[in-house]
């Protein structure tokens, strides 16, 4: 008989792995915290990649549909000095091997290529426990309860499932992103959308930046981001969005307008999001019945590459299961022993870029990898989206 598939989480990971065991046959059900399919926003841009991402979505069937998402022109970079004069300028003749998609478009790709009822919305977990023989028990929120033949923890950074496998939790890595938006900025803030250009823009200093990529409807969606304790954030109240505002972008005082604007028009409230990653070689032995994907298997400094490898981790997951059937622990220890090697190496190369991106020789170290100057992993990861 086939084994039932449990998946906690409805993010790209766990959609993945329910599409690509749908497309085998293998039955699975994915509980989600989040009420309802638009709950929150769910980000920006997303590069997916050729080597990893992409493949992903062709294991799931949903290539070509991916393709039709696809925003020409957003693989272009620009890298700016704080005075808004450009050091670096690549635009996108549509060749490159990471096109551009909404984050939200693509989970509904997702979401809409499953049986209906495959997602149980609002089902937040509250506790997992082992029953014995690869068997365990989910509770959740509202006292319901599942058990489980195969658990699959898709469910991020602050995974429930985790605990069952790894003792790790992940820690802050001393930087934090501020996000803002600027809508209809081409009308509205034009000499800022010159700036930013038709794709992604860096604009660094060590300990500093501010990146930037042009989405959908001339929306500019910034990360500020910004090297400090939690305590100092913890000191500024974000619920007072002028406030907030006002104390963020002191950081970046002497910068040129038109990149200030990024932090000072914001349209939104900014939104405050602490950074935090696990070791960079996160792994565990093998426990029956369960596994790890995404973000709970291998949350790491945002690199361009988490969102694509919860894609990998899903698809790859998902051949497994229906390649081994009757022996699902096989399966399990193929996908892990692949993704271990696979998620420490992206990590490290993570942990590098972030060094060119923030450290002392910002934003020319970032220009040397762009030119080749910088010699660096053949595919490191050009950070945005994650």
């Amino acid at each position: 008989m086939t084994t039932h598939v449990t998946i906690i989480g409805a993010g790209l990971g766990g959609l993945t792995l329910a599409r690509v065991l749908h497309v085998h046959g293998v039955p699975s059900t994915v509980y989600e915290a989040e009420a309802s399919p638009t709950a929150r926003s769910q980000g920006g841009m997303l590069d997916i990649h050729d080597y990893n991402g992409q493949p992903a979505l062709r294991a799931a069937g949903l290539i070509d549909e991916f393709r039709d998402l696809v925003l020409k022109g957003r693989q272009a970079i620009r890298v700016l000095d704080r005075d808004g004069a450009v050091l670096f300028d690549q635009g996108d003749d549509g060749t490159g091997g990471r096109p551009e998609v909404q984050r939200g478009e693509l989970r509904r790709l997702l979401l809409d290529s499953l049986p209906p009822g495959t997602v149980r919305w609002g089902s937040k977990v509250s506790a997992v426990r082992a029953l014995g023989a690869g068997r365990h028990e989910v509770t959740f929120d509202d006292g319901a309860t599942v058990v489980s033949d195969l658990l699959v923890g898709a469910d991020g950074a602050w995974s429930r499932v985790r605990p069952l496998l790894s003792e790790a939790a992940p820690a802050y890595v001393g930087m934090s992103c501020v996000e803002t938006y600027l809508f209809d900025a081409d009308n509205r803030h034009p000499a800022t959308a010159k700036a930013v250009g038709g794709g992604a823009l860096f604009a660094l200093l060590p300990g500093r930046g501010l990146l930037a990529h042009r989405e959908s409807g001339g929306t500019l969606h910034t990360y500020v981001m910004l090297t400090g304790s939690r305590a100092w954030f913890s000191g500024i109240d974000f619920t007072d969005s002028t406030a907030a505002t006002t104390r963020i972008a002191r950081e970046f005082a002497g910068w040129a307008p038109e990149l200030t604007a990024l932090i000072t028009d914001g349209e939104t409230a900014p939104v405050l999001r602490p950074l935090h990653a696990l070791p960079l070689a996160h792994r565990w032995d093998r426990v029956p019945g369960v596994t790890l994907l995404g973000d709970a298997a291998h949350l790491s400094i945002p690199n361009g590459e988490g969102a694509n490898l919860a894609l990998y981790d899903g698809a790859e997951l998902g051949k497994a299961i229906a390649a081994h059937p009757d022996d699902i622990e096989t399966a399990l220890t193929e996908y892990e022993q692949a993704m271990f090697p696979r998620s420490a190496a992206a990590a490290t190369d993570g942990a590098h870029l972030h060094e060119l991106l923030y450290g002392d020789n910002a934003p020319h170290s970032l220009i040397d990898m762009f030119t080749g100057s910088e010699q660096t992993r053949e595919g490191s990861p050009i950070t945005r989206g994650n």
